[in-house]
């Protein structure tokens, strides 16, 4: 560096020989790839193989609201499975983790599926085309040059066969510059394959169902803990969530949910005793606790003579509905066998009330009751 002056100001110039010039030119540009991380292995093994050849990778992670570790397990008194496991993948992997909260943009991929729904109320194949398409606008946004999925060719029935493949890239825009490592020697070769940014020869060819090749990878890679596959991780799959999904649109009218929504019908136990309300009984101190701050918002039923659940009541009551409604209640708490079960019932801006009824037997509540 040779240091001159001018002025009052100092300048430097870099002097670099020839060699070192040819050297920097020659050096390739580092690649960055932007992953899905889901919190699952798949997912993991996806971005830590692409990471393993030298490509810098950062997660992405899309909050519907429908996640099922998002609130359920930090609500409800379970031991462990409280962490996030998005978060707790990026930093097993060491890498950064972006949540991007897509709740109002995803209301249309859940109320009007161009490709349908699953068995429940999943629209995999709209879902999936909608978070390849949101990692392709971060990854122009941010300067990265492609985007890694977990994607396993045959593993899921609606999104993830050799025939929808092309849908995703097509319909998310990405194209080519989408790879699926787990998978890519089933597939064409992709952009990042072709110009060498990833060896094709460093990817994997799993199909199918079975977890084994999955696990025996993990081992290899000396991953000895991940999140274990228990059906996918959105509500949308689970079918007793749907139903009472699905009552709430019937009951309203029309196909809408806002975050509230969504979360309550994670929460509680659902009965519809008729038509025009519906319960919500908490299951343990945790449900209580978080359905608690819904109760100036609700009708609700606090159980005074014993120890018990929270109830919210959702439609507009008689006060038949309402004695019905304590004596379901008074079945979920710890007065279950008592001759009579004492409650408050409270109501949004109306005088509170106070109730004193007999706990339906187990043969009188009907199963059609449950949503």
């Amino acid at each position: 560096i040779a240091r001159m002056s001018h002025g009052n100001a100092p300048l430097c110039a870099v002097l670099v020989d020839d060699d070192w010039r040819h050297t920097m030119e020659k050096t390739p540009k580092l690649r960055k790839a932007v992953a899905l991380i889901s919190g699952g292995l798949d997912s993991m093994l996806a971005a830590r193989v692409v990471k393993d050849q030298g490509v810098h990778v950062e997660g992405l992670n899309f909050f519907t609201g429908f996640c099922v570790e998002g609130h359920t397990h930090a609500i409800r008194n379970r031991k462990g499975g409280k962490r996030n496991n998005a978060l707790w993948v990026a930093e097993q992997l060491g890498i950064r983790l972006h949540i991007i909260d897509v709740i109002e943009e995803y209301k249309d991929v859940v109320i009007n599926p161009r490709h349908g729904y699953g068995a429940n109320l999943n629209p995999c194949l709209d879902c999936k085309s909608f978070m390849v398409g949101k990692a392709r606008e971060w990854m122009e946004q941010n300067g990265f040059d492609f985007i890694v999925t977990g994607e396993v060719v045959g593993q899921r029935p609606m999104s993830q066969r050799r025939d929808t493949f092309p849908v995703v890239e097509r319909e998310s825009g990405a194209n080519d510059r989408l790879l699926r490592p787990l998978c890519a020697k089933l597939q064409p070769p992709t952009l990042p394959e072709q110009k060498g940014w990833v060896d094709r020869e460093g990817l994997y060819n799993f199909s199918g169902r079975s977890r084994k090749p999955q696990i025996q990878l993990a081992e290899t890679l000396q991953i000895d803990e991940f999140s274990q596959p228990a059906g996918g991780c959105c509500f949308l799959t689970d079918k007793s969530y749907t139903a009472k999904m699905k009552d709430m649109w019937q009951t309203r009218g029309e196909k809408s949910y806002d975050l509230d929504d969504i979360m309550l019908l994670k929460v509680g136990r659902h009965l519809r005793p008729v038509e025009h309300f519906k319960m919500i009984i908490s299951r343990d101190e945790g449900e209580t606790n978080y359905l608690s701050g819904y109760r100036n918002r609700f009708h609700h039923l606090v159980m005074t003579s014993h120890g018990g659940p929270l109830t919210l009541l959702e439609g507009q009551l008689s006060d038949n509905d309402l004695t019905l409604a304590a004596k379901i209640a008074a079945r979920f708490g710890q007065g279950r066998d008592a001759a009579k079960v004492s409650f408050l019932a409270v109501k949004p801006d109306a005088p509170e009330q106070r109730l004193s009824v007999a706990p339906l037997k187990p043969n009188q509540i009907p199963s059609a009751w449950y949503l």
